[in-house]
């Protein structure tokens, strides 16, 4: 079953999420609803998603496969940091299912070490670079209450009739 996306201007979008346990993971809605995260993720065309954006405040979030390094299989972070591992930053232009039509140029660091826990509660670590390392990023900061706007410059809008900027 797929989630409805929240949009912006909602306060969901703005709060940090609570922390889970391993015990947490383990429940049978939790599982569910991580199947259903990702599914919604699929259906409106994601390349990631955290869960504030269907109104549940909490740090959860999903890459899409074919974002990640092995793209054999969805990546499912949980209570994630990351920690920068170099200076070096770029610009690429940015969009977000919770703010639809509009994008954006946002900096983010090119390589990042990051620590969580999987679906499953173990603790993972490992390394992410370029796109899959902004990915990662803009879904963290969701799950800290910020959008890629509040980063970004030269937003704009997108001619839905065109779809074009």
């Amino acid at each position: 079953m797929d989630l409805t996306i929240i949009t912006e201007p909602n306060k969901i979008l703005r709060r940090v999420g609570n922390k889970l346990t391993p015990a947490d993971l383990a429940t049978p809605k939790m599982k569910k609803f991580i199947v259903d995260l990702t599914e919604t993720m699929y259906v409106e065309d994601g390349v990631g998603i955290a869960s504030p954006q269907v109104g549940n405040s909490i740090q959860l979030c999903v890459i899409a496969k074919n974002f990640t390094p092995n793209k054999k299989r969805d990546l499912v972070l949980v209570n994630p940091v990351w920690k920068k591992t170099t200076l070096k930053t770029s610009w690429d232009t940015e969009g977000c299912l919770s703010v639809p039509g509009i994008y954006g140029e946002v900096k983010r660091y090119v390589e990042i070490n990051v620590t969580a826990l999987d679906e499953n509660g173990k603790p993972i670590q490992f390394k992410a670079k370029n796109f899959f390392c902004r990915i990662i990023q803009h879904e963290v900061d969701h799950l800290n209450g910020i959008l890629f706007i509040d980063k970004a410059r030269n937003l704009q809008e997108i001619d839905k009739k065109t779809d074009t900027i």
